[in-house]
């Protein structure tokens, strides 16, 4: 077995902490044949320092398209010639969205809105929609609304959103070859203010954006550094229109080293299977990746791309015997 699988069945299995940012690199450069391998210590490690729950989330955007920012990856972005345009959903829209993801035996439901940040607009709708959700499902409710500032994170607390999402979508040195609108530094400011203020952070970000193997790395090193409560992990699903458009689609095998390598630097994260598993690893691959280190799943479609149907997810996890996790366990 390779020395760095060595290494991290004692560092990561047994004692919980995280290989550094070489180890990762090691794991990321590992030959197809210790794939496997690499794969089932992850697995042991998700079970270990996590369990065999699985959280099922389900996401809907309140406020789709027309975002002024330029993120390379992002159909939303009102600067590029993509097909989304600007969209906003209502009230009643947003409660049977919950209901529906409630359905599914979620217990996480995120508001997604596609701004640089909220203004009183977004806010506003926010406290409605929140309100309204609360009031009629039983569900907890995050949500993604950009970048904020101090009193927006305070009012969402007292909104009783318990999670924030907000990606760092890349290492800090590639950073400004995807988004030149706003810095990483911004992204880091929004999610050290929202752990302060005791909501759950979730922040992950995308693979195959053209960065190298050694700056994936540099972001698993990073996000650990971080300590997010969840990692939802996207594959580039190139978007007509926009500047990765033409970028090819993250091999599988280099997609499942990612997983692995992000478990093992990360053990007792959330680590959440989000956009472009489904045309980088297909059927097979995503049962890979929930014996390699995946732990979550968000159910159903994306923000602008077609995901898996949510019955078809929930039947493989029913056949891997992972539980889904049950909602009087987040409460």
């Amino acid at each position: 077995m390779p020395e760095i699988l060595d290494q991290a069945r004692t560092q990561v299995l047994e004692n919980g902490v995280g290989l550094d940012e070489a180890g990762v690199l090691a794991v990321l450069r590992l030959p197809d044949e210790h794939l496997p391998a690499a794969l089932q210590l992850a697995h042991d490690v998700r079970m270990r320092w996590c369990g065999p729950e699985v959280e099922v989330e389900g996401i809907v955007s309140l406020k789709t398209g027309g975002c002024p920012e330029d993120c390379h990856f992002c159909s939303q972005s009102g600067l590029f010639a993509s097909p989304v345009r600007s969209v906003w959903l209502d009230i009643p829209s947003l409660v049977e969205a919950a209901k529906q993801t409630a359905a599914t035996g979620a217990t996480e439901f995120c508001i997604v809105a596609a701004v640089r940040g909220p203004d009183e607009r977004l806010m506003k709708q926010m406290r409605e929609g929140v309100a309204a959700i609360r009031a009629e499902v039983d569900i907890q409710v995050a949500a993604s609304l950009g970048m904020l500032t101090q009193a927006q994170v305070d009012e969402l607390v007292a909104m009783g959103v318990h999670r924030y999402n907000h990606n760092l979508e890349t290492c800090r040195s590639y950073f400004p070859n995807v988004v030149t609108t706003h810095s990483w530094e911004e992204r880091w400011e929004t999610l050290t203010m929202v752990r302060a203020s005791g909501m759950e952070v979730c922040c992950g970000g995308i693979l195959g954006l053209g960065e190298t193997v050694e700056q994936r790395a540099e972001f698993a090193a990073q996000l650990a550094e971080l300590d997010p409560h969840e990692v939802p992990l996207n594959f580039l699903n190139p978007r007509p229109g926009t500047p990765l458009g033409d970028r090819p689609v993250v091999e599988g095998r280099d997609a499942l080293r990612a997983i692995a390598a992000f478990r093992l630097a990360m053990p007792r994260t959330i680590l959440r299977y989000a956009g472009g598993r489904e045309i980088t690893l297909g059927d097979l691959g995503t049962r890979d990746g929930l014996l390699g280190g995946i732990n979550a799943v968000i159910v159903g479609n994306y923000l602008t791309t077609l995901g898996r149907p949510a019955d078809s997810d929930l039947a493989l996890l029913e056949e891997l015997k992972m539980p889904v996790k049950a909602l009087s366990a987040t409460l």
